[in-house]
């Protein structure tokens, strides 16, 4: 084996990948079934309150646009979809693995949300994603964040200065300091999850926009990298921030995968800032 991979198998191993969560697998499970049961997943649940109390709010949503109000957690499930709760409900045990101090986690998994939801908008006005894979891979996309903050300590201190290069590909700046990447660290944790193979690539390659204009990578793949930089530009906006390095670098091929022009870009980045409102 190469020193330099010797060294990089090394490292990863030092970065705590949360295991799998036995609810996790128990939901997994059903949903491997026939015909899963929103029965049967509203039991599995139904002895955590914060999770079944988190369904309900998502299931009554405005990003879901229900017209009508669940009341109960089955009621949830069948509103959303087995899918989308089960998308839902792996990000809930995601936020219960992940280790590290809580104002930093609140904020990034604060962000997290808010890209989700921007990501599962743009798949329905789109078209391009099921909403659950959608909602899944906007809330993993950065999950290698934190499992990077509890390993280096200078962690925090590098993503800012990932987020301020104008120039290098985010992941590029951790690479040169750390041989790894949120991206790839990200990536590892999604397939250990079992979760979609379209989510863990695109977890993989969310910082790499050569991949938009790529014909062999994935078309399911590309949508998503591409809307997670949509996401990004909505959630600058969200914040009063004029400026996101991240458009800059890949916001014209994320538009052209699309196949939006500027003025069909604008409306719907207006409708997402309008929906986080009336959310709030």
């Amino acid at each position: 084996m190469p020193v330099e991979n010797a060294v990089e198998e090394a490292l990863m191993r030092s970065i705590r990948i949360p295991p799998r969560p036995s609810l996790l697998v128990d939901l997994q499970r059903e949903l491997a079934q026939p015909d899963p049961s929103p029965r049967r997943i509203a039991r599995i649940i139904g002895n955590d309150v914060g999770m079944s109390g988190a369904l309900l709010k998502l299931a009554n949503s405005p990003f879901f646009g229900a017209a009508r109000k669940a009341k109960s957690v089955e009621q949830g499930i069948n509103f959303l979809g087995i899918n989308q709760c089960a998308a839902l409900l792996t990000g809930l045990l995601a936020r219960q693995a992940i280790e590290g101090k809580e104002a930093d986690l609140n904020a990034f998994w604060e962000v997290s949300a808010r890209r989700a939801q921007a990501v599962v908008f743009f798949s329905r006005k789109l078209r391009i994603a099921p909403p659950d894979i959608a909602h899944t891979f906007g809330l993993f996309c950065d999950i290698g964040v934190p499992l990077l903050m509890n390993r280096f300590t200078d962690y925090a201190a590098t993503y800012a200065d990932a987020c301020d290069d104008a120039v290098q590909a985010f992941t590029a700046v951790e690479d040169s300091r750390y041989s790894t990447n949120h991206a790839a660290i990200g990536c590892l944790l999604a397939r250990n999850w079992g979760l979609s193979p379209d989510v863990s690539w695109a977890i993989l390659l969310h910082h790499d926009y050569r991949v938009l204009d790529d014909p062999a990578t994935d078309d399911a793949v590309r949508s998503l990298v591409a809307l997670a930089l949509l996401a990004e530009k909505g959630i600058a906006r969200f914040h009063s921030r004029q400026l996101s390095y991240e458009w800059e670098k890949g916001g014209d091929q994320a538009c052209r995968h699309l196949g939006l022009s500027e003025d069909e870009t604008a409306d719907l980045l207006d409708e997402l800032h309008e929906a986080f409102h009336t959310e709030r």
